[in-house]
């Protein structure tokens, strides 16, 4: 039996869904870039207590993420599964975020206690808007390419509200001729403040109101424990990840170092102009991968994409002072690459969640978006913690000419691990199994299971599949 055939998503209800991404995007930049140095050399916190708060809320934020999954996929209501926790929760996060970035006046012991309440609950409450979110991506179409315009736009806004949660600093500062000293540094983070708590709102209730869920189900869902041995007997969903994630392990340490590799091997001053060009870049490109995914699927199109990034990158250990100018033609050419390296994943999860119904019986978006966002956040953690400890280790001396040890360390972890880990992600993707035309049988079997009938597994030929699993 056919599918039945699917509509396409008006691009204002795609539009619609994306839109909180590029507001969420500020709980990421400003948070761990430009906060740290506030609260120390304005507010007056310890900087070793600020680093065990900043730390323990990683792992918080991260444990956080598969019980918000399992608690959405549980949830049952008039509004839907997913809505009610983007709406509530957004309100949470735009208050979180004013407090945050308004600190009162106090003593050193207070001011540290309110920012570690504050940035916990902002935390707590941006995954409680943040995984509904994620997993009420792939029920808003089944159409296999569909997910691509979708995820792409999405990533895109992502990309985009990164890059301007970047410069929203520099922009208030220099908008309102703020001075450099510790009341322009707090009525700067006052403006941000005041302009991204209302868009925070604003972007997640449009989605609420623009996006209808679809009915789940009614069947007794697995526990968390018995529901998460599902997914790993997931085998797409098993390479994916794996493959997702020691690619962004490799991808994060460019991230956490190029501050440090643009300064001191370049010894150029130019690494904002740099990392502008990347994101710029990926943007304009996204649309173009898009389009070859349709033609090629999305399996060989997210393999190239790796590929160009990794080509493009390798050559970047070669480099030195005075080479700027062939390190911003090699930045651009990795990032041709990088819409693709976000999005074209996120439509690929989408098709094993897919497949996941099909075993199950069960939509449980949520419970692969938990497991997802832990394997973001430790590949973030990995590519830190090892970058910054390496470099370390080296003799790093801030601030100072450094010694070979540490260029060569730095050439190796910015250009080299990277690539090849973008290799072993490669070879490990390449087994990924689902096509377009997998997909579409995998979406007719769910079908006739949906009647009683017990089907052969699209995957794995001769396997049976029972209504009852």
């Amino acid at each position: 039996m056919a599918a039945p055939v699917i509509e396409h998503v008006p691009f204002l209800k795609k539009l619609a869904y994306a839109a909180p991404a590029f507001a969420l995007a500020v709980v990421g930049i400003p948070i761990y870039v430009y906060l740290p140095k506030f609260y120390t050399d304005v507010v007056g916190i310890d900087i070793a207590a600020l680093g065990y708060i900043l730390s323990s809320v990683r792992i918080f934020d991260a444990v956080t993420d598969p019980p918000m999954g399992y608690l959405s996929d549980r949830t049952v209501s008039r509004f839907g599964r997913r809505r009610p926790y983007i709406a509530v929760g957004a309100a949470f996060v735009a208050l979180f975020i004013y407090l945050l970035f308004n600190p009162p006046e106090g003593s050193p012991a207070f001011e540290t206690v309110w920012f570690g309440i504050c940035i916990y609950a902002l935390f707590l409450f941006w995954t409680v808007v943040t995984v509904p979110y994620e997993s009420l991506g792939p029920e808003i179409t089944f159409d296999y390419n569909e997910r691509n315009t979708l995820f792409a736009l999405r990533d895109g806004l992502l990309i985009a509200g990164t890059l301007a949660a970047a410069v929203s600093p520099a922009v208030v500062q220099a908008a309102f001729g703020l001075a450099p000293d510790a009341a322009g540094e707090r009525t700067k983070f006052f403006w941000i403040a005041v302009i991204y708590a209302p868009l925070v709102i604003g972007s997640a209730w449009w989605c609420a109101l623009a996006i209808r869920e679809r009915p789940s189900r009614e069947r007794p869902a697995a526990g968390i424990w018995s529901g998460l041995r599902l997914v790993f007997r997931n085998r797409p969903f098993m390479i994916l990840i794996v493959a997702y994630t020691i690619s962004a392990i490799g991808n994060n340490l460019p991230a956490t170092l190029i501050l440090f590799y643009v300064q001191y091997v370049l010894k150029s001053p130019y690494a904002d102009a740099f990392l502008m060009l990347y994101f710029v870049t990926g943007i304009v490109f996204l649309p173009g991968w898009v389009a070859l995914a349709r033609r090629i699927g999305k399996k060989r199109a997210w393999l190239l994409s790796i590929a160009i990034n990794t080509g493009a990158f390798v050559g970047v250990f070669f480099l030195g002072p005075g080479d700027a100018l062939i390190y911003g033609v090699l930045v651009f050419l990795s990032g041709i690459g990088l819409g693709a390296t976000l999005a074209l994943p996120s439509s690929i999860q989408a098709d094993v969640i897919d497949y996941d119904e099909l075993l199950t019986g069960e939509r449980r978006e949520g419970r692969y978006i938990g497991l997802w966002s832990i394997a973001k956040k430790l590949a973030a953690a990995v590519g830190v913690g090892a970058g910054l400890s390496i470099l370390g280790l080296a003799g790093y001396i801030p601030n100072a000419e450094q010694p070979e040890a540490v260029l060569l360390a730095l050439r190796v972890l910015y250009a080299l691990v990277p690539s090849v880990c973008n290799l072993v992600a490669l070879a490990i993707a390449f087994a990924y199994p689902i096509s377009e035309a997998a997909h579409q049988r995998i979406l007719d079997a769910i079908e006739r299971r949906k009647k009683g009938d017990p089907v052969e597994d699209p995957l794995k030929p001769g396997v049976m599949i029972t209504p009852e699993g």
